[in-house]
């Protein structure tokens, strides 16, 4: 097997496993209880969250555990919401490709009052400093943009967009869930504000994640009960889980440099061989993206046959956000970057990392053209593109 979907989940690290195996064996106990076998679990915890503070430049106690990035997103967006409403400003900045969980969680804040205006994103899948400047208006609470595009692989300038909302005294959150352990992330030196983070997206286990929230910047509980988590996030932690993702991250960031060139030369080779199929299309900024993105669409080809067929072959793709995998509406993201629903529905992404090989590279190149092929060859429209009687898009 092939495995080209890391984008979608990763397969988890050794350093990850071995962790959560010791945990579940030694550190079993409640943190939140007083007596030696909660205290000692309570250390592990408070050790995770010092180790991936570190990992993003941030203070311990700026971190709350969260059970995914979509719970952290949730939590950022409607602390920054209520804060935003107690000080008479309703206005929210985002873009058009986010992730559901920004974009749905933005939904439900309009249906309470709130404006929610979305910043387009143009044909490489970017927003600039320049357009969050232009769009901030006196009554903005919150600017939320992603730090890379999970389906297309843009990279935002993050960096320059936190100083813009700094300098406007607006807050900053940032989806980091395809970032993180890929990229380089200073919170203090890029003025984040807030931050989502999840494990499985750099080889640690599913069910954990983290909301970064600078100090001074009043979080509202999304769950209700205990006092766990500072009294931020209710639910008794998931020690092994968290110290899984500790290691995890510990691990992908001390290995970033290097990996990030293998993964990026793998990524551009496949690339390379893609784009020589005919009437193809990269999708996202073709230099500023993630080191393992590739995206294309292939036009006359639906995705959903492509990714069955090559996965007759052995190669594990995606044909856009496994959270949206079972609808059958195009990706709102091929959209935004104006893609049409015709070449959009023919959509494929293979997401790379430092486990793959340049023989992988080989085999894709080698299952794509040749499934691209068979596919149009059975499409009554390819005909007719061919034909003449239909326009090429691509």
């Amino acid at each position: 097997m092939i495995y080209a979907d890391n984008a979608a989940t990763t397969r988890m690290s050794r350093a990850a496993i071995d962790a959560m195996l010791a945990c579940m064996e030694d550190n079993w106990g409640n943190p939140s209880s007083l007596y030696g076998a909660g205290q000692r679990a309570n250390e592990a915890l408070q050790d995770a969250r010092e180790r991936i503070a570190a990992c993003i430049g941030a203070s311990p106690k700026e971190l709350t555990f969260t059970s995914s990035g979509s719970e952290a997103d949730n939590q950022a967006l409607i602390s920054a919401a209520r804060l935003g409403e107690r000080r008479g400003r309703r206005h929210i900045l985002s873009t058009a490709f986010e992730h559901h969980a920004v974009l749905h969680t933005l939904k439900k804040l309009e249906r309470e009052g709130f404006e929610v205006e979305l910043l387009l994103v143009g044909e490489k899948g970017t927003v600039t400093a320049q357009q969050v400047a232009a769009a901030i208006r006196e009554d903005t609470c919150l600017v939320t943009a992603m730090y890379a595009n999970n389906e297309v692989g843009s990279v935002l300038p993050v960096g320059e967009i936190g100083a813009v909302c700094r300098a406007r005294g607006v807050l900053f959150h940032t989806d980091a869930v395809q970032a993180a352990g890929h990229l380089p992330i200073q919170v203090e030196k890029q003025n984040i504000d807030l931050l989502s983070l999840s494990a499985h997206k750099f080889h640690g286990p599913k069910g954990a994640g983290a909301l970064y929230a600078r100090q001074g910047v009043p979080l509202v509980n999304v769950i209700e009960g205990g006092a766990q988590e500072r009294g931020k996030r209710a639910g008794t932690e998931n020690v092994p889980a968290i110290v899984g993702m500790a290691a995890a991250l510990e691990e992908a960031c001390a290995h970033m440099e290097e990996n990030a060139e293998k993964v990026s030369a793998l990524r551009d080779r496949l690339i390379a061989g893609l784009s020589r199929i005919p009437h193809c299309g990269l999708n996202g900024d073709p230099v500023n993206r993630l080191p393992g993105n590739v995206n294309f669409c292939f036009e006359g080809v639906e995705g959903e046959s492509l990714l069955l067929l090559l996965d007759d072959r052995g190669i594990c793709a995606s044909s856009g956000s496994a959270c949206t995998s079972g609808s059958l509406d195009p990706s709102h993201v091929l959209l935004a970057i104006g893609r049409p629903h015709e070449v959009a529905h023919g959509s494929l992404r293979l997401s790379l990392c430092a486990e793959n090989t340049e023989e992988d590279v080989d085999a894709i190149l080698r299952a794509v053209p040749e499934v691209v092929a068979y596919l149009r060859d059975m499409s009554p429209l390819w005909k007719d593109k061919i034909s003449g009687k239909r326009a090429f898009v691509l």
